[in-house]
Formats: structure tokens, C-alpha cells, sequence
């Protein structure tokens, strides 16, 4: 395969710099990986609602604010410590967040709520270049999410990497539709948040050096992809995925970059006919369809849906961690030029998400590139 060409804007790596990641591939050294202590259902409210399972949703009224049962957890939990063994294996720096209790209540001048679970930093922390940036959840419990982080970004911060906290939205009324339902096939789409304020998930955007793609769900309006191309500036170019998910939520079981002209794309969701220009010459990898979840517990407990065999993380040298669970792709991810590495996760599904979503991939080893015209 042709690579497409690319420009190598920084010939070095600053081996000092403690926060340095430009893409979804470069050879890892650092990462921070998410914490079940203290996980907490989700506080009632409409926006989590779409965006839970369908037992979550019926549920909200008698069990947010609850503790997630030890049926759900300590395989998690079991499968977590496995995960994070097999990174410091492969010589990668693992960081960790902070212990929180999440159901102690917060409120604001507005609205109150309990919290979620840090299980999740690709969500609220985007990394690019040296940069991390808090991103403005929409989930009123998630709001004070990256205070579990602050150790590990305060640090990061003294080293010298440069931090970043988007506006703080308010999540008043004036943030949702309050008439909104999950649009039917042949209906417009619709989302359940408006434009009154910027909000994004950091997981609805992945990295290709000068280039970063985003989708536009439920989580992540227009108003907040206007304030992170403004914020990174004429140096950086966003380009916007469309999805055919009626209910989106997060990028990254919809379309993920796995190494410089190799895309990752879900075939349910992604119209191939429809993707940016700019990706001509790229090598389309379709994913497989899925193996089935195994027992009924997972299937019915699960926030991400059967495509979560797409949340797989490239940890450098073509070696991608994938679930041992998902042979499909196991062997799809072989077939395309990769190594992969099998590994245990399906158990932290109901905690939102796999590899990818469970992790943040704070520096990476190589240089800022541009990898399209």
C-alpha cells in the first residue's frame, strides 16, 4: 500500500514533554486508564436517557444515585487490572484518577445531581499536541468528571504542558430539546441538545496529526465543534463524520484511525460513498460484524452496543489491543496488516466502553504530522 503524503511539521520528539500525542497510532508511553471506585448509576435525566440501554433508561427513577451492583463490577474490576498488567508489559507509563465517591450530590445555581464513574477519560480530556483540554460535558452528572483527573493534570501542568478548561456550560432548559425522541429510520435527525452553548465529549473526536474528525450526536453539538476549531486555530482542520446512528454517542465505534492511511469504519453507521474527500487514497477497513455478547447480564447491562468490538486501541509498531472475545476482528485486524493483541474487557461495557474509551493516551512517540494535501 502507497501511504498518502505527508509533511512532518516537528522533526523532533520531545522526549521531556510530559503531554504529546498528535494521532490514534504512534507508538505509546503514556496513558491514563479510567477507575470503577465509587461508579454511581446515572442521576435521572433526559439526555442520559437516550443514551443509556433500554433497562437504564426504565430504571432511572428507582436506581440513579445507587451504587452499581458487585455482579457488574468485579469482573470489571478483574478484567481492568488484566488490561492495565498487559500495558506496562508493552512498557507503557499507566496513570490513574483519583478515587471519588460519585454519589455525593453537587449542584449548581441552576440544577443538582450525583455522579457517574471515572471510568471513562477519553470522554472529558482531549489530548492534542501538548495540550489537554476539559471538554464541556452535556451530562449534568458528569459534570465535575475531570476533578478525579486534576492530580495527574496538575502535575502534567508543571512539567510544562499547557491546560485548558472549555466554558463550563450551564445545562439549564435551554440546553435540550425538552420535545425530543429518538428520530425513527426515515425521519430528519434530530438531537437532544440545542445550540444555546458549546458541549462536547472528547470521545466523539479522534486525531490524524494536523487533521481531526468529529461526529455530531447527542452529546456534542455544532456550537461546541465552532469552539474547538476556533480554540486550535488555522494550524489544525476538523471534518465532520456523518452518522446513520439514530441515537449517536462517541466517534469511536463509528469511524477510528488506526495507523496513517488506514481508517477503521462501522458499516452500519458510515455511508463509505459520504466520507470527506480528503480521506481519498485511504484504505476503507470495513469492520466485521460483531460476535455476539456472551450471557444475557452483558448483553442487556452493555452502554455501547453490539459495535463496541470497534473500541480497539493501537498501542505503536502495528500492534493494536482488541477483545479476545471479538475473534472477527481479531482475525479482520490480521488480515489488514496488524498485530493483535487479545485482551479482556467486554465486563466494562455497562461502565461505557472498551480500550479505547477506558483509556487517554497522553504521549505518544513521534512527530506532528499532516497526512492529507
Amino acid at each position: 500500500m502507497s501511504l498518502p503524503p505527508h509533511v512532518s511539521d516537528d522533526a523532533a520528539h520531545p522526549a521531556a514533554a510530559p503531554v504529546w500525542s498528535h494521532n490514534e497510532w504512534d507508538p505509546l508511553e503514556e496513558i491514563l486508564v479510567g477507575r470503577l471506585d465509587g461508579a454511581t448509576i446515572p442521576s435521572r435525566h433526559p439526555i442520559v436517557s437516550v443514551n443509556v440501554p433500554a433497562w437504564a433508561a426504565r430504571l432511572q427513577g428507582l436506581a440513579s444515585g445507587l451504587r452499581y451492583p458487585r455482579a457488574l463490577v468485579e469482573p470489571a474490576q478483574k478484567e481492568l487490572a488484566g488490561f492495565t498488567a498487559l500495558l506496562e508489559s508493552l512498557g507503557v507509563t499507566v496513570r490513574r484518577p483519583e478515587p471519588v465517591d460519585h454519589r455525593r450530590r453537587f449542584a449548581t445555581p441552576g440544577w443538582s445531581s450525583r455522579g457517574f464513574a471515572s471510568s471513562c477519560p477519553r470522554d472529558s480530556l482531549l489530548v492534542v499536541g501538548d495540550e489537554i483540554i476539559e471538554t464541556p460535558m452535556a451530562w449534568p452528572c458528569r459534570y465535575y468528571e475531570t476533578f478525579s483527573y486534576r492530580p495527574v493534570v496538575q502535575d502534567y501542568f508543571r512539567r510544562g504542558a499547557r491546560w485548558t478548561a472549555a466554558p463550563k456550560p450551564q445545562l439549564t432548559d435551554a440546553s435540550f430539546d425538552g420535545s425530543y425522541r429518538v428520530p425513527g429510520a426515515d425521519e430528519p435527525m434530530r438531537y437532544v441538545t440545542t445550540e444555546f452553548e458549546p458541549l462536547f465529549d472528547a470521545a466523539d473526536f479522534v486525531r490524524a496529526g494536523r487533521d481531526l474528525f468529529v461526529q455530531r450526536s447527542n452529546v456534542t453539538n455544532r456550537t461546541g465543534i465552532a469552539w474547538l476549531r476556533r480554540h486550535l486555530g488555522p494550524g489544525y482542520r476538523i471534518h465532520e463524520i456523518e452518522s446513520r446512528c439514530r441515537a449517536p454517542m462517541h466517534i469511536d465505534t463509528t469511524f477510528l484511525p488506526l495507523a496513517p492511511g488506514k481508517v477503521l469504519v462501522n458499516p452500519e453507521y458510515v455511508d463509505v460513498d459520504r466520507l470527506p474527500g480528503i480521506l481519498k487514497g485511504w484504505d476503507v477497513l470495513i469492520a466485521p460484524e460483531p460476535d455476539p455478547l456472551p450471557g444475557r447480564l452483558l448483553r442487556i447491562t452493555s452502554m455501547c452496543g453490539k459495535w463496541l468490538s470497534m473500541n480497539v486501541l493501537s498501542v505503536g509498531g502495528g500492534r493494536v489491543i482488541a477483545e479476545r472475545r471479538q475473534p472477527g476482528m481479531l482475525r479482520a485486524l490480521e488480515r489488514w496488516g496488524f498485530e493483535p493483541v487479545p485482551c479482556d474487557l467486554l465486563h466494562y461495557a455497562p461502565f461505557g466502553g472498551s480500550f479505547h474509551c477506558a483509556t487517554l493516551d497522553v504521549r505518544r512517540r513521534g512527530a506532528l504530522e499532516s497526512y492529507f494535501p
